[in-house]
């Protein structure tokens, strides 16, 4: 499968809203396409994530999206960008276009002069795991990661 990886418009909205709502599966919530929708666009609106869509050149279908967020590390004094979601099409993986993906969140990060990425998966998540060590990701061994979410009002 031959895809072009590039900067999501906003006029991509419906086409990654079903990948991300498919994603958001994934990770065990209830399909809501109109909330995905919604999501996304208002991050358009916000201008507060980058996305790039990966879409096949045949079929002209997205297979494929990564959101990155933009934070910074005070005790490495840099901008860094958060892999926030990446998801590839079942049918589309095993293609290169995680790793096209991944690629093009790196020059993106480079270009606007970032010191790194971060991401986190589920820890169930090995394929995926196993992928991000095989393209320079290492496991965060220094640091706890915490939550606390907030009920919706």
């Amino acid at each position: 499968m031959k895809v072009l990886v590039r900067e999501a418009i906003v006029d991509d909205v419906p086409r990654i809203a079903a990948l991300f709502d498919a994603y958001r599966v994934f990770y065990g919530q209830t399909a809501n396409p109109y909330a995905a929708q919604f999501f996304l666009s208002e991050r358009f609106k916000r201008n507060d994530s980058k996305i790039f869509i990966a879409v096949d050149n045949d079929s002209h279908q997205s297979v494929g999206f990564v959101q990155l967020f933009a934070t910074f590390s005070s005790i490495h004094f840099g901008r860094m960008y958060i892999i926030e979601d990446i998801y590839v099409r079942e049918d589309a993986r095993r293609t290169g276009i995680g790793t096209a993906l991944l690629d093009a969140a790196t020059i993106f990060a480079k270009a606007n002069k970032a010191i790194g990425l971060t991401l986190q998966t589920a820890n169930a998540n090995e394929r995926a795991q196993r992928f991000y060590s095989k393209h320079g990701f290492a496991v965060e061994t220094e640091f706890v990661t915490y939550n606390k979410f907030f009920e919706k009002s």
